[in-house]
């Protein structure tokens, strides 16, 4: 019926949409066709199940990855031109940085769901912080009771159980780090009787096919291209997709995140950093582990294969014990401090970046001189 809508004289003009193509297999079948037979024409499909399907064209369609809004895309959404403009010329001043990081402050509690992020600005002449805060929180909760509908959905029963489990027991974890520095994922406990990696490696792979948790794999040992190797599959962190949906699953307040005062935050900002290297590089991220004392939250790879260890440190204070060891023994050409106040680019050796401009470590010129 939608195909007929495309008569010949517009075939070569019109947009053919499926939305949640994962529903109806033969609309995923028909991609090969109009792959084939009408290669002239648009065909866009969208669903938050493909990763599960179990037949796809492949080869015939061209992929393309969809995250939660990125911070920069969220200051976009803000249509603060000035903001936009400190943000693209990596603006180190005081006051550049004291209105960027309280629009991180309020990314932190919204989230970069674009519905969430909608509302927050359609909103800011309309309501009151109060209201506006409200009506995120209902947003959220919308969302997480729609994945976990979704567990049932494509899944059976008992698998569901066990895959809103783990989902629930992310931000648990995360929120038990009392350093800055996020821990191992542990198995044991978060489904009774089963406390191994093979017994949780489904309902993993499933939420990481969803796209709804990432990893990231440490490395105990000197690192290099390609860090997958040095990975152990069983050994990993796990991030929640989005920080605002992180927030509310732990129940921290606008205000909470504005003062940030609740106790160990490290975690918070460190799950921000995963997303937005996530979205620039893709999954999985590395991190480095030297005899169970120091660790350096991230490691980003040059594209003339070196490494570039990455500090990351919610607070005001720049010291990185962890970081200085890696210097020691390793001497990488550069290093990066994400911290919670303003930065410095003089050290081309040393960057020292607001944790806002995590987004920019992938920018060659920066990093890999």
């Amino acid at each position: 019926m939608i195909i007929g809508i495309a008569a010949k004289d517009i075939k070569d003009k019109a947009l053919i949409i499926f939305d949640e193509i994962g529903e109806c297999q033969a609309a995923v079948n028909s991609l090969k066709f109009f792959a084939e037979q009408c290669p002239q024409m648009f065909v866009c499909a969208s669903g938050s199940n493909i990763g599960l399907l179990g037949s796809f064209p492949v080869g015939k369609v061209e992929l393309l990855k969809l995250y939660p809004m990125t911070f920069e895309e969220f200051i976009l959404a803000s249509n603060q031109a000035a903001l936009i403009k400190a943000f693209e010329q990596m603006n180190m001043g005081k006051v550049a940085h004291d209105k960027l990081f309280a629009l991180l402050l309020d990314y932190y509690f919204v989230g970069g769901m674009p519905e969430a992020v909608r509302s927050w600005f359609e909103s800011e002449n309309e309501m009151g912080v109060l209201e506006r805060t409200k009506k995120i929180i209902q947003i959220h909760a919308s969302l997480i009771a729609g994945y976990e509908r979704d567990f049932g959905k494509y899944s059976d029963k008992i698998s569901a159980q066990h895959i809103q489990a783990v989902f629930k027991n992310i931000p648990l974890q995360l929120s038990k780090n009392i350093d800055d520095s996020v821990n191992r994922f542990k198995f044991i406990s978060v489904i009774e009787k089963k406390n191994r990696y093979q017994h949780l490696a489904g309902p993993i792979n499933w939420l990481e096919k969803c796209r709804l948790l990432s990893r990231c794999h440490p490395i105990d040992c000197e690192p290099s291209s390609p860090l997958s190797a040095l990975a152990k599959d069983n050994i990993f962190k796990l991030f929640l997709f989005d920080v605002g949906l992180l927030g509310y699953m732990l129940g921290l307040s606008y205000k909470e995140h504005r003062d940030q005062g609740f106790n160990y935050k490290g975690y918070i900002a460190e799950n921000f950093v995963q997303n937005e290297l996530i979205a620039q590089g893709g999954s999985p991220t590395y991190s480095w582990e030297y005899a169970a004392r120091s660790e350096v939250e991230f490691l980003y790879k040059c594209d003339d294969g070196s490494i570039v260890p990455v500090e990351v440190k919610s607070r005001k204070r720049t010291r990185a014990k962890s970081l200085g060891v890696y210097v020691d023994r390793y001497h990488p050409k550069t290093t990066i401090k994400l911290i919670g106040s303003t930065g410095s680019l003089e050290n081309e050796s040393a960057l020292v970046l607001p944790l806002y401009y995590a987004s920019k470590i992938n920018e060659q010129e920066l990093l890999c001189k």
